[in-house]
């Protein structure tokens, strides 16, 4: 071959390489053009509550945030670190110490330190245990999940106090074992806290709740809340609980209280 025709062969290669190369350039250019950044993404009317309910009871102090808490006499603890999050329930059953932990909706069980051999229905159970004590002594952290769905329903009073209600329900896919569960949440006008929630529950013929919040304070920048938790008949719309609470309808069950509150970070 040529030296002239190896030369034309080696340009033609270059050039093909050239159109290449810029036709890759121009389609990053036209898809960078099309993305819309985050922050012009308008949100609605119930995110925006959310992100200022958020805000007052702890913001991102609950990305790093790891405490321990006991409930009924037994000790959690929640770590959390971003989206990644460990929680740990440890009972005592006579001489045995069982160990619940969820690592990133992971179960696992030891017994005095043994690990043990679980069906499907009691990592099911152990999961919706330790996840449910944790959700509700940390709220509102959990409604920012990418599963929760929420919606503004309207402003109202109780007790003569201002509240914007949002309703939250889950998607399927990340929304949990439950995730047909409903909420109400009752958003205190001036202090942007959660003082009444609400939710009806599928499992077991179903069920109606709603609770009152109590004994608020702040341990090291986050809030957390006793609730008293009373019950209303099956079927009972979530709107209208605030009146009957009002007028003294609703039966008293339990009463809610996390204790020993401690941030494991300062020790």
């Amino acid at each position: 071959m040529s030296l002239l025709k190896t030369l034309s062969i080696v340009f033609c290669v270059l050039l093909l390489l050239s159109c290449n190369n810029k036709e890759k350039n121009n389609d990053t250019v036209s898809s960078n053009e099309i993305i819309i950044p985050s922050d012009n993404i308008k949100l609605t009317k119930s995110e925006e509550l959310l992100n200022e309910t958020f805000a007052a009871h702890g913001g991102n102090l609950y990305n790093s945030a790891h405490y321990s808490l006991v409930f009924r006499g037994n000790t959690y603890h929640f770590k959390n670190n971003l989206s990644d999050y460990q929680y740990k329930k440890i009972s005592k059953k006579g001489a045995s110490i069982i160990e619940d932990a969820l690592l990133n909706n992971e179960f696992s069980r030891t017994i005095n330190g043994k690990a043990i051999d679980l069906s499907e229905k009691d990592i099911a159970n152990g999961t919706g245990a330790v996840n449910s004590v944790i959700y509700f002594a940390t709220l509102p952290h959990k409604l920012n999940d990418k599963a929760v769905n929420s919606k503004f329903i309207e402003n109202t009073t109780i007790k003569n106090i201002s509240y914007s209600v949002i309703e939250v329900t889950f998607n399927k896919d990340g929304g949990g074992e439950d995730f047909d569960d409903e909420f109400y949440y009752w958003i205190n006008k001036d202090t942007k806290k959660i003082d009444y929630l609400a939710y009806s529950y599928k499992v077991n013929k179903g069920g109606v709740r709603f609770r009152s919040a109590y004994n608020t304070r702040v341990i090291d920048g986050i809030t957390f809340q006793d609730y008293i938790n009373y019950k209303a008949e099956v079927g009972t719309p979530l709107k209208d609980l605030p009146s009957l609470y009002e007028a003294n309808k609703l039966k008293e069950l339990s009463k809610i209280k996390t204790e020993s509150i401690i941030n494991l970070n300062k020790n």
